[in-house]
């Protein structure tokens, strides 16, 4: 039962926060028209910045308390929201590659 519990907790999670993100994010793609077809970059991005997020904070104030509950190791979680970050910028430099 706590897993599924911990499994809805994460569903929420990332539909709350993954939607306010979105909401911020999204507002600067639309405002560009020409990027927004590279919007889904930003979408992924925020993915895995949450992704970053539940693994290095959130999972230990869960309802699961199984094994395997260990933060994602520095050099990953660094590189990871590098690649999230050039994820958020990417369609502004996809865009000004294209035209």
């Amino acid at each position: 039962m706590r897993t599924l519990l911990e499994l809805l907790r994460i569903i929420i999670i990332f539909a709350l926060l993954g939607g306010l993100a979105w909401a911020i994010i999204g507002n600067l793609y639309t405002s560009n028209g020409v990027t927004e077809p590279y919007s889904w970059l930003g979408a992924l991005a925020i993915l895995v910045l949450l992704f970053v997020l539940y693994r290095n904070k959130l999972q230990f104030s869960g309802w699961y308390k199984g094994k395997g509950r260990k933060k994602l190791p520095k050099s990953i979680s660094i590189s990871l929201i590098s690649i999230s970050i050039i994820l958020i910028i990417g369609p502004f430099i996809l865009e000004s590659l294209m035209h």
